[in-house]
C-alpha cells in the first residue's frame, strides 16, 4: 500500500507530505479545486509521461517521492532483481522522480537510478487506475483474459504451460534455421574440419594457453631478461657485491656474540642473510638459463602462438568462446552427415511437446469456459446494485486452432449497459462512469485473488444519487478489505463510509492560486462542514443534521 507521498511543485500545488492508511480513502473537494492534483502524482509515479506545463508556474523542478508497503513481495523482488535494481528493505519500495523545465526527467527506485520504461514495469505491479484519460484494462481484450484466468485460478496451469510452449517454439525455430540452412559445400565442411582440427591440436585450456602466452613473452624478452639477471648476478657476486661483503661480515658478527652472547641473535640473523642472498643469486642465475629455448622449442611456441591469435581473431578473445565455436562448428557437420535424420528426429520431439501443451491448453479452456459464466453472472448481480436496472455481461471464450503463449483461446466481454441495447465491446462504451462502475463490480468478485495492492477510482460514482450511490460506497468500502483503494467522489454518501478521507481545496489570493490536500481523519467538525458542502450547502442546518448522520453510520 502507499504510505507516504511528497508533491512540490506539480500543477497548481506548492508543497505537500501526506501519510495514507489502509483501507478506503476517500478525496473530496469542490469542482476545479484540484483533486485531479493527486492522481497526477500517482500516475507520474507509475510511469506515467510528463509534460513540462505540470510543473508549477515560476519554479523549474517539480520533486514526486512515495514510499510503498508490498504485501505480497516476492514478485516485485523477483522483477527489480530482472532489472538490476536494489532490493526492498522490509518490503518496502521507495520510488522519486524530479521533473525539470530545462533538463531530462530523472528517476530513482530504491535509491537507484532507473528509466521510464522501468518505472513503467513497476507501476503495472503496485497500482490499477480506473477513470476517465487513464488506461483501462477492460478495455483490451488480453488484460480481459488475464482478469478471467485469475478468477479461475490458472496462475500455475498458466507457467506450465508457457514454459513447456517455450520449449516447442524453441525447437522449431531450430528446424526451421536447420531447413533453411543450404547444405555444406565440401570445401565448406573441408574448412570447418580444418578449423576443429586447429582448435584440437592447442588442446586448448585456460592453463595452456596461460603458459603459452608466458613462454611466449620470455622468448621474445630473452635477451632482456639475461641483462638484467646478468646485472642482479653481479650485484650480488661481483668482487663488491652483497653475497660478499655478508660473508666478510659474518666473522665479525660471530665474534661479537662470542664476547656478548646476548648479540648472537644478531650473528644469527646475519647468517641467515648470507644463505638468502647465495639462494637468490642461484634463482636469477637458474632464471636466466632457463629462458633458454632451444630452436625447436621457440619455433613450436611462435607457431601454436601464431594459430592461438588467429582463432581469437575469429572467434572470440575467450578459451571458453572459442570452444563453444568449436562445438558448434562440430555440430554442424555431424548434422550435415544426416540432415534428414536429424530433421525427423527434431520434428517428432517437437510434435510429443505440441501435444502435450494442447492437451495443456485444452484443459486451460475448459476452465476459462467455467469461470467465464460465473464471473459474468456474480459481475451482473452487482452491477445492478451499481444502477443498472437490467445489465448483461458477456465473456465470450474464443477457441483458436494456433497455439499462442496463453493457449488455444481467447476471450471478448460485451457488455450492455440498459435493456434493449445491443451488446458492444468494453473499449465501445461510452461513458467512463459507466465502465468505471463495471471496473468496480469486476475488481469486488476478483478482490480476493487480485493482488495489485492499489486500486484508483475516478467518476466511479458519475450520474448516480441515492441508493445506488449507498451500493457503491458498500462495494468500495468492501473492496478496501483487500486492497488500499483510493476514489475522488462527489457523494457525501461514498465520502462517508471510508476508512479515510481527504479534502482538496484552492486558496486564491490576488497575485498566486495553489491547491492544498488536508486529511480530515481525526477532525469531525471539518468532515461534517465538508459533507455539508457536498449536500449543497454548507450553512444549511438540515444539510449539516445529514452530515452529522452520514458520519454516524
Amino acid at each position: 500500500m502507499l504510505n507516504n507521498l511528497r508533491i512540490e511543485n506539480l500543477a497548481l500545488m506548492d508543497a505537500v507530505s501526506l501519510e495514507f492508511d489502509e483501507g478506503f480513502t476517500a478525496v473530496t473537494g469542490e469542482t476545479g479545486a484540484g483533486k485531479s492534483v493527486l492522481l497526477g502524482a500517482l500516475s507520474l509515479l507509475s510511469g506515467s509521461r510528463a509534460e513540462k506545463t505540470m510543473i508549477r508556474q515560476g519554479t523549474d523542478t517539480c520533486t514526486l517521492e512515495a514510499a510503498f508497503q508490498i504485501p505480497q513481495p516476492k514478485q516485485m523482488e523477483s522483477l527489480l532483481e530482472e532489472m538490476g535494481l536494489p532490493e526492498l528493505e522490509e518490503g518496502q519500495l521507495l520510488i522519486k522522480r524530479i521533473l525539470s523545465s530545462r533538463k531530462a526527467s530523472r528517476i530513482w527506485i530504491n535509491g537507484s537510478m532507473a528509466t521510464l520504461a522501468q518505472l513503467q514495469e513497476l507501476g503495472k505491479q503496485w497500482i490499477d487506475f480506473h477513470g476517465p484519460g487513464e488506461p483501462q484494462k477492460l478495455f483490451h481484450e488480453r488484460e480481459q483474459l488475464a482478469l478471467l484466468d485469475l478468477f479461475a485460478g490458472l496462475k500455475n496451469q498458466l507457467a506450465d504451460y508457457l514454459t513447456n510452449y517455450r520449449s516447442w517454439r524453441k525447437q522449431l525455430e531450430e528446424i526451421e534455421r536447420l531447413r533453411n540452412e543450404s547444405r555444406l559445400s565440401p570445401e565448406e565442411a573441408e574448412f570447418l574440419r580444418g578449423q576443429t582440427l586447429d582448435i584440437d591440436n592447442l588442446q586448448l585450456s585456460e592453463e595452456r594457453i596461460h603458459k603459452l602466452e608466458q613462454d611466449y613473452r620470455r622468448i621474445s624478452s630473452a635477451q632482456d631478461l639475461k641483462d638484467l639477471c646478468a646485472q642482479l648476478d653481479e650485484s650480488f657476486l661481483g668482487s663488491k657485491g652483497i653475497c660478499q661483503r655478508l660473508q666478510a661480515a659474518l666473522p665479525i658478527a660471530q665474534k661479537l656474540s662470542d664476547l656478548d652472547p646476548s648479540a648472537s641473535t644478531l650473528s644469527d640473523r646475519v647468517e641467515s642473510l648470507v644463505i638468502e642472498a647465495n639462494d637468490l643469486s642461484t634463482e636469477w642465475r637458474e632464471l636466466a638459463f632457463g629462458s633458454d629455448f632451444d630452436p625447436q622449442q621457440i619455433k613450436q611456441i611462435e607457431s601454436d602462438m601464431e594459430k592461438w591469435m588467429s582463432l581469437k581473431r575469429r572467434y572470440g578473445a575467450t578459451v571458453e568462446g572459442i570452444l563453444k565455436k568449436r562445438e558448434a562448428m562440430a555440430n554442424r557437420l555431424k548434422i550435415q552427415g544426416d540432415l534428414k535424420g536429424t530433421l525427423e528426429r527434431m520434428q517428432a520431439e517437437a510434435d510429443t511437446i505440441e501435444g502435450s501443451i494442447r492437451k495443456a491448453a485444452g484443459a486451460i479452456r475448459s476452465s476459462r469456459l467455467k469461470a467465464a459464466h460465473k464471473l459474468a453472472k456474480e459481475a451482473e448481480s452487482l452491477l445492478q446494485d451499481l444502477g443498472f436496472k437490467k445489465p448483461k455481461l458477456g465473456i465470450e471464450i474464443i477457441a483458436r486452432t494456433k497455439l499462442g503463449p496463453t493457449g488455444d483461446s481467447d476471450c471478448q466481454m460485451t457488455f450492455s449497459p440498459n435493456p434493449g441495447s445491443t451488446m458492444l465491446p468494453m473499449n465501445k462504451i461510452a461513458s467512463s462512469g459507466e465502465m468505471a462502475r463495471v471496473m468496480l463490480a469486476m475488481k469486488s468478485v476478483l478482490a480476493a485473488v487480485d493482488s495489485t495492492p492499489v486500486l484508483v477510482f475516478d467518476e466511479v460514482d458519475s450520474n448516480i444519487g441515492g441508493e445506488v450511490a449507498t451500493s457503491v460506497a458498500k462495494l468500495l468500502k468492501v473492496l478496501g478489505k483487500d486492497h488500499q483503494v483510493f476514489c475522488i467522489t462527489h457523494l457525501p454518501q461514498v465520502a462517508a463510509v471510508a476508512n479515510n478521507h481527504y479534502v482538496v481545496n484552492k486558496v486564491q489570493d490576488d497575485d498566486s492560486t495553489t491547491v492544498t490536500i488536508d486529511c480530515l481523519n481525526n477532525d469531525s467538525d471539518s468532515r461534517i462542514d465538508e459533507f455539508a458542502r457536498m449536500l449543497g450547502d454548507r450553512s444549511s442546518s438540515a444539510a449539516r443534521q445529514h452530515a452529522e448522520k452520514l458520519m454516524a453510520q
